[in-house]
């Protein structure tokens, strides 16, 4: 829902990840002129490796009353779905009145473009910055989260197992950037990609079972920027969505299909909503996982999503 009372930020803590896929130093320069010349203050801290945007958000938002600088209420993340997950985990525990702004910095931006599409950053940043409100271009949303039982990490695009999880392996290896750089990651993955036996469970019903080329929980609409793999999904309804594309879709159709959402129209794929998601790896082999654009090694067999309502506040265009 919009947040129409929420107040004008008056401190920025502007997050640059220089590791991100698209990383760019004038990029971080632009940004925090931008923020400096709205705001009383504006500091920004460039992580060193990862887990450091969680600790570097927590740690600001924990500085006691009259520290100087005072605790941030705005926290701006240049960088790609990685980077903004990390600074969701440590936004979310400690909220009190801050809010997130993303500015697209990494290779796929999927967490930017559900929010303000196409629109460039600094339109987007600017109307947080100087037009949000009633009857302004920019709105406070609560989105809601999902939390992955098994890690308590917070997921704030979403979550996928199988072909998109692979892909994200596939790319390490990649000389491509951007966006580019996933779509080929993706396509390469999946050509050949061999289903896994999987079961989904929404709200204690079995909604598939058997053969799976992927399982998306989420969130988002978008995946690597592109592919419309939740259509369906809106930000702020108190519900997961999951798509599940079984094993008689080809892996390497799924692609192309994804692009524009036609996978829908397909009889083995399920989509449905809940409120906890548990997918499962019915042969007791690990499950591939990714959430956020980050891969999870230690996961087993099994994971279950449970939905945050409202948890994320987040700014976003007055109009979609």
């Amino acid at each position: 829902m919009a947040d129409t009372a929420a107040p004008a930020p008056t401190r920025a803590l502007v997050l640059a990840n220089p590791a991100s896929g698209s990383h760019s130093p004038q990029l971080v320069e632009d940004v925090r002129q931008l923020c400096a010349a709205c705001l009383e203050h504006t500091e920004v801290h460039r992580t060193t490796g990862p887990g450091d945007a969680t600790v570097a958000v927590r740690r600001a938002l924990q500085r006691p009353a009259g520290a100087s600088p005072g605790a941030p209420d705005l926290i701006v993340v240049i960088g790609g779905d990685g980077t903004v997950r990390e600074a969701v985990q440590g936004l979310v525990p400690v909220t009190g009145n801050a809010t997130l702004a993303v500015v697209p910095g990494g290779t796929g931006n999927s967490g930017y473009k559900m929010l303000w599409g196409d629109r460039p950053w600094s339109e987007s940043l600017k109307a947080i910055l100087t037009d949000y409100g009633i009857g302004g271009s920019a709105r406070l949303r609560r989105l809601d989260l999902a939390r992955l039982a098994e890690t308590r990490n917070h997921v704030y695009l979403g979550a996928c197992s199988g072909v998109i999880a692979d892909a994200l392996l596939t790319a390490r290896d990649l000389p491509l950037t951007g966006r580019e750089r996933y779509a080929r990651a993706f396509a390469d993955t999946a050509a050949g990609y061999p289903p896994y036996p999987g079961r989904v469970t929404v709200d204690g019903r079995v909604v598939h079972e058997g053969p799976t080329v992927l399982a998306n929980v989420g969130g988002g609409r978008y995946r690597g920027g592109r592919f419309l793999v939740l259509p369906d999904s809106l930000l702020d309804d108190g519900l997961l969505d999951v798509c599940v594309i079984g094993g008689a879709v080809p892996a390497a159709d799924v692609p192309e299909l994804t692009l524009t959402a036609r996978h829908m129209d397909h009889p083995a794929t399920v989509y449905a909503r809940g409120r906890t998601i548990t997918v499962e790896r019915t042969d007791g082999s690990r499950l591939p996982l990714e959430h956020d654009g980050e891969y999870q090694h230690g996961i087993g067999a099994t994971v279950t999503f449970e939905v945050l309502p409202g948890a994320l506040p987040v700014w976003a265009p007055a109009t979609p």
